[in-house]
């Protein structure tokens, strides 16, 4: 121990460049840290959703459900399998282990449940890792000055804003609320129905029949394939009002002869088609104006503060690629944990202070109370860089870590700088005193940190939910202590040695000592079974 010191007093250059070394790397890691509320807990958990129609949940559970479940539980890792069958629709939940892949785990529940998109009977299978109960990062509302068409709205909301979003680093899902699509209206009058014998089932058939796709197969002639396709899709108002739904014998009269032929009947001559808006599920409002609202969902493992700052850069671009247009920001969460975590960093730069103010009560020189409060921001600059190689976050776990650790960083500090400090007020050189000084009490700090790290870092061996929210923290003290030991046994002697090195004479301000401790402690010593007992 002697000899590292004796090494950080004698080259006070080369410790100097380590330091700034440290700092610099430390500001550039704080830089890249992300900011979130918790810890990455890493939710081992795939969501399946499936949508068919208007069926009852029975007929759900039954006919799609148990057959996911089935498959889901034969994936490797997984622990539980749960789902919710609603009306039309359902939701399976996959629950991994801790340790599991998800990456991995996603593709291969994608690649079993690949058969079932091949089912006419299902609207909509989707596999995400996003889970559809969270809440979104933020919600925004579209409006616009003029019009008042939601149908228009969604079209913009939908086919734009949407997709910009999505395109977004961190954005998983944009999900969208209060939206009205437009849809054929046919309403048949029941009188002109009955006067051409049709029914509503005939119209119905009909306009099913026409409204699709046919392959015809392909023809091959001189090397080229043709492929041969018949289209009749309906598209607009006046190919449902020329659709032919049936014929009617009529009467015509040619050359003295009556001849009876087939006359087409339109559906236009039974029914009235128009345009309209689909009802709404929901209807979404901000200061009583109807808008288009956007729950804007990040990535599980991506940072919550970054993912709303772009977000919030890409929103300002799309309102103004959209005149008339504006987007108003409903809720955000990125403010919030932005909130959070500055209060957590003012209780801990109050919590510096006040300790940086009781040392200087303590050793009544500004000199040796400059050189141990040192030993805190770089004890604390130093740990950013073993955050960010560890892959940790600032949260409120980690920044607790730091609260708790900003008292016990000063503690080798303390002893070194007393033990120096005493050596010195002895009549000891500068030079001998910080070398002797902390080799002397080096053995002792040493053990004291180590004691310390051995509390906190059996947590990150935890498994589960408890593990992944607490490890972070014990990460942080363990890197935090470390740091400060280094900082007590290379820098606070060095600093020592160049700031009193000048001062030839002996220190005349004495630290403050607590002489009546020394007087009850050998009182207390003459009774030590008293001492045991109690």
């Amino acid at each position: 121990m002697k000899k590292l010191t004796q090494f950080s007093v004698d080259y006070p250059v080369t410790i100097l460049m380590i330091v700034l070394g440290v700092i610099l790397l430390g500001y550039i890691s704080y830089d890249k840290l992300g900011v979130d509320l918790f810890p990455d807990l890493n939710s081992p958990r795939i969501f399946v959703e499936i949508k068919s129609g208007e069926r009852p949940p029975e007929e759900m559970e039954k006919q799609f459900v148990e057959g996911i479940e089935a498959l889901s539980m034969r994936q490797s890792g997984v622990i539980q399998v749960t789902s919710v069958s609603k009306v039309g629709s359902a939701q399976i939940t996959v629950e991994y282990a801790w340790n599991k892949d998800m990456d991995e785990a996603f593709l291969d529940l994608q690649k079993s449940l690949n058969t079932l998109t091949q089912n006419s009977e299902i609207d909509e299978l989707k596999i995400t890792q996003h889970d559809p109960n969270t809440s979104p990062v933020m919600i925004i509302g579209l409006t616009h000055s003029e019009i008042t068409d939601m149908n228009e709205i969604r079209k913009v909301a939908e086919n734009y804003v949407r997709n910009e979003l999505v395109r977004l680093e961190g954005v998983a899902e944009v999900e969208l609320a209060g939206q009205e699509e437009s849809e054929i209206i046919i309403n048949t009058d029941a009188y002109r129905l009955e006067a051409q014998n049709l029914s509503l089932d005939e119209i119905s058939t009909r306009i099913q029949n026409f409204n699709r796709n046919v392959s015809g197969g392909r023809i091959s002639e001189l090397g080229t394939q043709y492929i041969v396709k018949g289209v009749s899709m309906l598209r607009d108002k006046q190919d449902f009002e020329n659709l032919i739904v049936g014929y009617k014998a009529t009467r015509v009269a040619s050359a003295g002869q009556t001849i009876i032929e087939r006359a087409p009947i339109f559906l236009k001559d039974v029914a009235t088609v128009s345009y309209g808006n689909k009802k709404p599920f929901n209807i979404v409002h901000i200061n009583g104006q109807r808008c288009v609202g956007l729950s804007i969902f990040k990535e599980t493992k991506y940072n919550t503060v970054k993912s709303v700052e772009e977000i919030k850069k890409a929103l300002v671009d799309i309102e103004k690629a959209l005149p008339g247009y504006k987007l108003t920001q409903v809720t955000n969460q990125g403010k919030f944990i932005s909130d959070a975590i500055g209060e957590v960093q003012d209780t801990a730069l109050i919590g510096i202070l006040l300790a940086v103010v009781i040392l200087f009560l303590f050793l009544r020189r500004i000199g040796t109370t400059i050189i141990v409060s040192l030993a805190i921001p770089i004890s604390v600059i130093a740990t950013f860089n073993l955050m960010y190689f560890n892959n940790l976050s600032i949260n409120i776990m980690t920044l607790g870590g730091l609260a708790l650790g900003a008292g016990m960083l000063v503690d080798n500090a303390i002893v070194v700088m007393e033990n120096i400090f005493r050596n010195h007020e002895n009549g000891m050189s500068v030079r001998d005193s910080a070398i002797n000084g902390t080799a002397e009490v080096g053995g002792a700090i040493t053990a004291s940190t180590l004691t310390t790290i051995v509390v906190f870092l059996p947590i990150v061996y935890l498994h589960g939910a408890s593990g992944e929210l607490f490890k972070d923290q014990a990460w942080t003290v363990a890197f935090s202590l470390i740091s400060s030991l280094f900082v007590a046994i290379f820098l606070i002697p060095m600093m020592y040695d160049r700031l009193y090195r000048n001062k030839k004479s002996a220190i005349k301000i004495k630290s403050v000592k607590v002489g009546s401790y020394g007087r009850f402690l050998g009182k207390v010593l003459k009774a030590k079974w008293l001492v045991i007992i109690l």
